[in-house]
């Protein structure tokens, strides 16, 4: 089964107080175009993390954040109450040797002295917290996967749905085949007897027409563009990972509806090779979706 490069993954998970949050989003790409946003704390591990996505979801447009979420105690800055203190001691003594007198507002005085209110926040990411990161990271890795599968079937039905229109529309092209070589055999007989009054050698005339009308013969363009469809969906079958194939293979339909609208020769024929075209064209839009 085919699977789309769109895909959605969140995961939270607890270490302690902290709650940690992993979120990827994923679009159509050539190749893996991966872009990350990790909390500080997890810088060290980008490489890892970078290898573990890429190896899971291989290409695509691919947004990764990490961030952790903390407790409103963890968040508020703690003061430095034994420094303050002691700037304290240093101003009443101060005060006491100069006669200056004290700040009005000593308190917020002392709040704005050097590292009253400096947060020390010197953390080391223990093996412990990683396993618990790395769970949350494959969590979300599954769920972006499932995603992915969903919308991956959803493909596959359109794809199936436009191949059968595809393949309708060249049984429909047939009725129209003999009437058309009959159509020129017609015209040019009768623009022969206009222009020459003098007999001439009909069995030459069919030779030439018979010659004329194998190179508006369109029965190899159908039985390769037939080939094409079945391809087209043995690749589906085969798994996730076809879609540059997949590409190749729409391609290769294409050539073969031009050259059949290109040798119709007939108006009612190259209203059903348009259609077919239509037909095409949104396999190729949806084709790029396909990883």
């Amino acid at each position: 089964m085919i699977q789309s490069m769109t895909g959605y993954g969140k995961a939270t998970v607890q270490f302690g107080e902290k709650k940690i949050h992993v979120e990827l989003k994923s679009l159509n790409s050539k190749a893996m175009d991966l872009s990350v946003r990790i909390a500080p704390l997890y810088r060290e591990k980008e490489m890892e993390i970078r290898n573990i996505i890429t190896k899971s979801l291989e290409r695509g447009k691919v947004d990764f954040s990490l961030w952790i979420e903390k407790e409103a105690s963890e968040m508020a800055t703690p003061i430095n109450a034994a420094l303050m203190n002691n700037y304290y001691e240093q101003i009443k003594n101060i005060t006491a040797t100069t006669e200056i007198p004290m700040p009005t507002d000593l308190f917020a005085t002392l709040l704005r002295m050097p590292d009253v209110l400096t947060k020390v926040d010197i953390q080391e990411l223990t093996e412990e917290e990683w396993a618990v990161v790395k769970q949350g990271i494959e969590e979300a890795l599954e769920q972006i996967t499932n995603f992915r599968i969903q919308e991956g079937a959803a493909l596959e039905k359109k794809f199936h749905e436009k191949l059968d229109n595809i393949e309708a529309l060249m049984k429909e092209i047939e009725p129209y085949e003999m009437e058309r070589v009959n159509k020129i055999r017609e015209k040019i007989t009768a623009a022969l007897e206009k222009t020459i009054s003098v007999d001439y050698d009909k069995n030459r005339l069919e030779q030439e027409l018979i010659y004329y009308i194998e190179k508006l013969d369109i029965n190899e363009e159908k039985q390769r563009l037939s080939n094409h469809l079945d391809y087209f969906r043995e690749t589906m079958a085969t798994g996730h990972g076809q879609g540059k194939k997949l590409g190749f293979i729409a391609q290769e339909m294409g050539r073969e509806i031009n050259t059949t609208g290109s040798k119709s020769n007939h108006a009612e024929m190259q209203n059903i090779v348009v259609r077919m075209k239509d037909e095409l064209e949104q396999i190729k839009e949806q084709v790029l979706n396909v990883m």
